[in-house]
């Protein structure tokens, strides 16, 4: 996506502060200070000289060429510095809705076709006006990296090449499948062994419509293959494929409804890779109701999920003193 020039100097003169002391509505930021601005954005930009506002302008116009999920929505960074920038905390000479940094904002950005406001979380969105799409800062695993992330993940893979099957569950796939928004998440064989084939974990997604989709997860240490047998931490893909055809025919009570349900979907997810082989090997031997059934989440997948949703890492990182996470709730 891009901006116009004129579009983009004015957005940099809104991250600058460039405006009289009595009419300005957005904090003065030095040089050192639009370097923290941008590191609260989960990037790397560094400020070493030159015009401030000029080079904003030009960040924000490598911000706009990352990877967007349409041509008409602005990237997921982009997002984030709106965010940022627009926080009520940071409020200048007036109230806390900000009404005149708001002004000054769609100033900017309506003449790029896209509104700001605040939602009832209190942040800062962009709608873009002529199809009435939110642009939200959504966890986008594909978006480039900041040093700082691309050390974290480092410090995950090499977690997770002496976690154990346990570990990668209960320490990686049950906090991330919480943040990503699903329910009732629980590793099924902790409470009933008889529902464990393999790992399972059982949850449940809510749609916008209120609607409600069941998943199940068999989860498996290591690699994932095709071969003849399983060969050491290597996976059989044969085995899954039984574990996740038994999955989508079993019942799962869901003690909210008070009523028995079955899985919609399945994923199959293991700590190392899942070969094209062993992918195209399922999807042969399902038949055409089942293949929409199961998705795949290899290592590649999980770590760059874990890393933008801004997780705490196990094992060797600091726990946090709180993370708001319960305990598992089982069907």
């Amino acid at each position: 996506m891009k901006f116009k020039q004129r579009s983009l100097l004015q957005l940099g003169d809104l991250i600058c502060g460039n405006f009289p002391e009595d009419r300005r509505f957005f904090r003065y930021r030095t040089s050192s200070a639009l370097t923290e601005f941008f590191q609260d954005c989960d990037t790397d930009y560094t400020h070493g000289g030159g015009t401030r506002h000029r080079w904003v302008a030009e960040v924000l116009e490598q911000i706009l060429e990352e990877p967007t999920q349409n041509a008409r929505t602005p990237s997921d960074t982009f997002a984030r510095v709106i965010r940022t920038l627009m926080e009520q905390e940071d409020a200048t000479n007036e109230g806390p809705e900000r009404p005149e940094a708001l002004k000054a904002l769609n100033a900017a950005v309506g003449r790029e076709g896209f509104e700001a406001f605040y939602g009832p979380d209190k942040k800062c969105h962009l709608r873009h006006v002529a199809t009435n799409t939110v642009v939200t800062a959504s966890p986008n695993p594909h978006r480039p990296f900041s040093a700082a992330e691309l050390e974290r993940r480092d410090r995950l893979i090499a977690y997770l090449d002496k976690a154990s099957e346990d570990d990668l569950i209960e320490q990686v796939l049950l906090p991330l499948f919480r943040q990503l928004g699903f329910h009732r998440i629980t590793a099924a064989g902790h409470e009933d062994k008889a529902l464990e084939y393999g790992k399972d974990i059982w949850m449940k997604y809510m749609l916008p419509t209120q609607h409600v989709l069941y998943f199940g997860i068999q989860a498996k240490k290591g690699k994932l293959d095709a071969a003849g047998m399983t060969k050491g931490s290597n996976t059989n893909v044969a085995e899954i494929h039984n574990q996740a055809v038994m999955m989508l025919g079993h019942e799962i009570f869901d003690p909210e409804l008070s009523r028995r349900v079955l899985v919609d979907h399945a994923f199959i997810v293991a700590g190392g890779e899942i070969t094209k082989a062993a992918r195209n090997w399922i999807g042969g031997k399902l038949d055409a109701s089942k293949r929409s059934q199961v998705m795949f989440m290899d290592r590649e997948d999980i770590v760059n999920l874990f890393i933008v949703t801004n997780l705490p890492l196990p094992g060797d990182a600091p726990a946090p003193a709180a993370s708001g996470l319960d305990d598992d709730i089982p069907f």
